[in-house]
């Protein structure tokens, strides 16, 4: 069977419901975050309500816990997940969605048991067929950059409605590219969420970059 038989494409009715329509998800890549509720509520208030908290934080359950907690609105996940061990730790904390950098079975077998969606992370067009394989309820392209936004464009030729995610380089200057040629959504990473904002508590800042993001998806 090819991969299209194995696992048909997935359409943003499935099993991420809600991100064809808020298209991007903030990337959190600090090495401390202050008050994660907070940064939730300063993403939220600048019109972004995905949230990915990356394995590379120190203490990332309880950042995810703290998240998920507060009741802000947000759908809170993890990413950068390498291993089953962080698969099933973030999943405990209450992660409610997975992504990875690259194809990873051992995340997706842990997603799939665990009822959650995981994002999986690719970049060549056999790749992209490992990750459906997989089970992906969506691919992330990354580093998105390397090609450019008209990549999509050629990767939605072969695998047309698979989901796919651009991620890596994503900034408000060509996300709209990015979406306009056939991305179900965008990553946002230190364009709206630079590290030292993020430790240094700066919600303001954030929410701002965020409403420049978003307002930047919307006259794309």
């Amino acid at each position: 069977m090819t991969p299209a038989d194995d696992n048909p494409p997935r359409t943003a009715a499935g099993p991420l419901p809600g991100l064809a329509a808020d298209r991007v998800i903030a990337v959190v890549r600090a090495p401390l975050v202050p008050d994660p509720p907070a940064l939730c509520a300063a993403l939220a208030a600048g019109g972004i309500r995905w949230v990915e908290f990356t394995c590379t934080t120190p203490g990332l359950p309880a950042v995810l816990r703290s998240a998920t907690a507060a009741g802000t609105g947000c759908r809170i996940g993890a990413g950068t997940v390498l291993t089953a061990a962080q698969a099933h730790a973030v999943l405990d904390a209450g992660a409610d969605f997975l992504v990875t950098p690259g194809c990873r079975a051992p995340v997706a077998a842990a997603g799939r048991s665990a009822g959650v969606p995981v994002i999986l992370g690719a970049l060549t067009p056999t790749e992209v067929a490992q990750a459906l394989d997989l089970g992906a309820a969506a691919v992330k392209v990354f580093p998105a950059r390397a090609f450019g936004p008209r990549y999509l464009k050629d990767l939605a030729g072969p695998y047309p409605g698979v989901p796919l995610v651009a991620s890596g380089g994503v900034s408000a200057a060509n996300a709209a590219d990015f979406l306009a040629h056939g991305a179900l959504a965008v990553c946002a990473g230190t364009d709206v969420l630079p590290p030292d904002a993020v430790a240094a508590g700066d919600w303001a800042g954030i929410t701002r970059r965020a409403l420049a993001f978003t307002a930047a998806l919307a006259s794309g």
